[in-house]
């Protein structure tokens, strides 16, 4: 098939960035034609199996986002505070780049804004995945929005949602949606895998010793650290019961439920990401606990199996808990906030890990007790039962999510 996957932003980094590097991956692989058109101004640093990359040029250098970040070269702004001027703008610029790029059999768009705007007015048939970060930060209680976005939804021609939780919202957001199909996002399982404490420990320093330079201030942030490399060999220079969170620090992540739960607990806890919350998660940090910066996959698929637990806070809804997946492809027992797509992917976790394990995977959202009682009783394991717990994870994650799966599911 020749496929035009379009997304609004980037390739690394964030969950609908991963996943559209991922699809173009797997389908270019599978033998599709794979175009992808996005603002990925380095897409040779990504392995996309062959898809190439467009790049539109954007009126103004204007780019709508629903959580305000930094990109190379353009103005991110809120979605909300586009004039529909602007929006029209955007979504025809896109469109056109898909008109020239034509013909193609299927248009896949990611987010329901401004996705299906952006694939109803390329003129070809449209298929659209809603993640979930549109429908909450921007189009809930926005009634034009939800207008817009219902009316272009009932063109596309199949609506995904990674979750039963996700598709409630949806319906709640634009009202009724014809064609809805649940496919849940997918893992690398052969990047994310079971490795040997010092198999792991070696290829995470190999990865760090190659960082970049970051001499800091905000223009910086999406790097790692500085010396991250010689602050990992002091790090795990002992083995030590050890927690770890990775994604956005941002206060509706609910790190800070995490480092309350870990407080006088003979264990430590890593801290990976970027956010303009994590300056006030150091102060309310235990002695001890190391934040990282950003870091890529290729750190994260070094640095969880030296971890025991990977922790999923989430105060917020999320779309699906693609984080505890790639924890559990790590073999790493996730324990998650009990609510939206978190629960469901615990749910299948759950089923493989057994009753007694599964009751630990989750927690009451905002429950920092809670939390420390699933921890107490995960590190309270032997280690080797803690070890089949996690390659029992892992046998969850194989049969259900991993890219290959989802990937031909979609297409299906």
């Amino acid at each position: 098939m020749r496929i035009l996957l379009w997304h609004g932003y980037l390739l690394g980094g964030t969950g609908s960035n991963v996943y559209t590097r991922a699809l173009a991956r797997e389908w270019s692989l599978a033998g599709h034609h794979v175009t992808v058109v996005c603002q990925e101004r380095h897409p040779e640093r990504y392995d996309l199996g062959g898809a190439r990359v467009v790049v539109p040029d954007l009126p103004g250098g204007l780019l709508p986002v629903f959580v305000l970040d930094r990109y190379e070269g353009l103005e991110a702004r809120y979605l909300t505070d586009f004039t529909p001027a602007q929006r029209d703008a955007y979504v025809e610029a896109n469109a056109v780049v898909l008109r020239e790029l034509a013909p193609a059999d299927l248009v896949f768009a990611n987010h329901v804004l401004l996705g299906a705007p952006v694939g109803a007015a390329s003129g070809m048939r449209f298929r659209v995945k809603a993640h979930g970060s549109e429908l909450e930060y921007a189009m809930r209680g926005d009634e034009e929005l939800s207008r817009w976005g219902a009316e272009t939804l009932a063109d596309a021609e199949v609506v995904y949602a990674g979750s039963e939780h996700i598709r409630d919202v949806l319906e709640d957001v634009v009202g009724h949606v014809d064609r809805v199909e649940i496919v849940p996002p997918g893992v690398d399982v052969d990047e994310f895998r079971p490795e040997t404490r010092d198999e792991a420990l070696a290829g995470l320093l190999e990865e760090a010793r190659a960082d970049p330079p970051n001499a800091g201030g905000a223009e910086e942030e999406r790097l790692p650290d500085e010396r991250n490399a010689a602050r990992f060999a002091r790090f795990f220079a002992q083995e030590w019961p050890t927690v770890v969170y990775f994604g956005k620090l941002i206060e509706n992540k609910g790190v800070q439920v995490l480092l309350e739960a870990i407080a006088g607990l003979d264990a430590r806890a890593v801290v990976v990401g970027f956010g303009d919350f994590r300056e006030q998660l150091e102060a309310l940090a235990p002695l001890g606990t190391l934040f990282t910066g950003a870091l890529e996959h290729r750190h994260l698929r070094h640095l969880l199996p030296l971890c025991d637990v990977a922790v999923v806070p989430s105060i917020f809804p999320e779309a699906f808990g693609m984080v505890a997946a790639e924890a559990a492809a790590a073999g790493v027992l996730p324990v998650v906030s009990a609510h939206s797509g978190l629960a469901e992917v615990a749910v299948g976790i759950g089923e493989e890990v057994g009753p007694v394990a599964s009751a630990l995977l989750t927690f009451p959202a905002g429950d920092s007790a809670a939390l420390r009682e699933r921890l107490v009783a995960i590190l309270g394991q032997p280690v080797r039962r803690r070890r089949e717990l996690g390659l029992a994870a892992r046998r969850a994650v194989e049969s259900r999510w991993s890219w290959q799966v989802v990937a031909a599911r979609l297409l299906n």
